[in-house]
């Protein structure tokens, strides 16, 4: 019945996650609301573990992809599940060090890291930093022998995969802000200039062909052009690349139409291609990492908000307002992404009416969803948004001056709140009056 399996009708036909009542969960800790099922993410995590371990006989790694969701319980959750961590920002980095997850699991990407961020990773002893560009290489590689280190590193290769998915996840092809292309020579240019370097140990190569891809195709495709890289550099350089990461980017089910395939059957697919292509090239078989994070945290999570106002336009559109938006969800505003979404106080109720639902802030395009089937509605209602598990509280904005939802984390019936709710005192925390104003 629904998007997600977290998700049930209980005996008083509320809609139930994680073993609790949504209304509950409601009047306990008010709206907005970030619910985040634990087993289903811990579920997750291990489906992705396992594959791994079956299909490259335990050599491999899973990274959780931390920007879908950045928090030191889900942090503390991705170690427990014997994953990896995968960071984009000093931020991130920084969450992770707090939450004692282990350095030598830590991986950090990024198109423009910072000296101050790169000095952080540097000091932490991660076990790789995602080269991006050829600046980004000398500032580690200087960095590195100021501190008498070297550092092991991994570079970002376009491999010029269309992934047929939106135009603005799509990273994978030659006009990208991430990474250096193989089309033009410049990939190998910077893996020769880095083996020169003697505080830099080239470790790795990586790809990541975009996000939210239903096609098993696009990945094989990366897994055999990078392999045939690989083999390349061993032939012009004399040097063998250990390990290969292939990024994550797998589909989740937003909503009834979309058809995402098994998790473990792309592994399955792409270990395939890669023994192949190694076999026929001569090369041994890497270390291969993965990302995923939209799929590992996407469907466990929904959010939880308050109908208010409620505005039909007669042969127009019918404005249906929660009381939160743009702020704590902002897909929509960015790609029109689509979400399905119930009543959470009465979530067998049919559908019959066509409604769009609105955001408290002061923004036209502040939509949750467009001309999207839900009941009838009334003020008071509870909505429940499904599927919000990813990049929602980790793209969420104090728009308006508006504070944050909190996260709560619920196993078994039990309910735990992860990130506080934000107060208006948080709003103005870093705001200063200047004494000569």
């Amino acid at each position: 019945m629904f998007v997600s399996k977290a998700l049930k009708i209980n005996s008083k036909n509320h809609l139930e996650i994680g073993g609790c009542d949504c209304v509950d969960l409601v009047n306990e800790f008010g709206t907005p609301l970030y619910v985040m099922d634990e087993g289903l993410i811990r579920e997750n995590c291990q489906l992705y573990k396992n594959a791994m371990d079956k299909y490259y006989n335990g050599n491999g790694l899973v990274l959780y992809a931390s920007k879908a969701l950045c928090t030191m319980a889900i942090c503390r959750i991705a170690q427990q599940e014997g994953l990896g961590l995968d960071v984009v920002s000093g931020g991130e980095l920084y969450t992770a060090i707090k939450a004692g997850f282990p350095m030598d699991r830590i991986y950090f990407h990024g198109n423009n890291k910072t000296k101050e961020e790169l000095e952080l990773a540097i000091d932490n002893n991660i076990r790789r930093i995602v080269v991006d560009n050829r600046q980004e290489l000398n500032h580690i590689n200087e960095i590195a022998s100021r501190k008498g280190k070297t550092v092991n590193v991994s570079f970002r290769i376009k491999p010029g995969i269309d992934a047929h998915t939106h135009d603005f996840i799509q990273t994978g092809q030659i006009d990208s802000k991430f990474g250096v292309a193989l089309e033009n020579g410049e990939a190998l240019e910077i893996v020769t200039e880095a083996v020169k370097l003697s505080n830099i140990n080239v470790a790795g190569l990586h790809c990541h062909i975009g996000s939210q891809i239903f096609d098993i195709k696009p990945f094989e495709e990366a897994a055999r052009v990078m392999l045939e890289f690989i083999a390349q550099i061993k032939e012009k350089l004399g040097v063998e690349i250990e390990e290969l990461n292939l990024g994550g980017g797998y589909g989740i089910k937003y909503t009834p139409e979309d058809d995402p395939i098994e998790y473990d059957k792309y592994i399955e697919s792409v270990s395939k291609v890669i023994r192949n292509v190694c076999e026929n090239k001569g090369i041994k078989l890497p270390f291969i990492v993965m990302e995923p994070g939209r799929s590992i945290v996407a469907s466990a999570g929904i959010t939880l908000y308050k109908i208010g106002t409620i505005k039909d336009i007669k042969g127009v559109r019918k404005y249906v307002a929660v009381d939160g938006g743009m702020g704590d969800n902002p897909r929509y505003a960015l790609y029109q992404s689509k979400y399905d979404a119930v009543i959470a106080n009465r979530p067998d109720a049919p559908k019959t009416e066509k409604i769009t639902i609105a955001g408290k802030c002061c923004e036209s395009g502040d939509l949750l969803a467009k001309d999207i089937m839900m009941p009838e509605v009334k003020e008071g209602d509870i909505l429940a948004v499904l599927a919000t598990g990813a990049y929602n509280y980790s793209m969420s904005s104090n728009y308006n001056r508006i504070p944050r939802p909190p996260v709560v984390l619920v196993k078994d019936g039990k309910a735990r709140v992860i990130v506080k709710r934000e107060d208006y005192n948080d709003i103005i925390r870093n705001d200063i009056i200047p004494e000569d104003l």
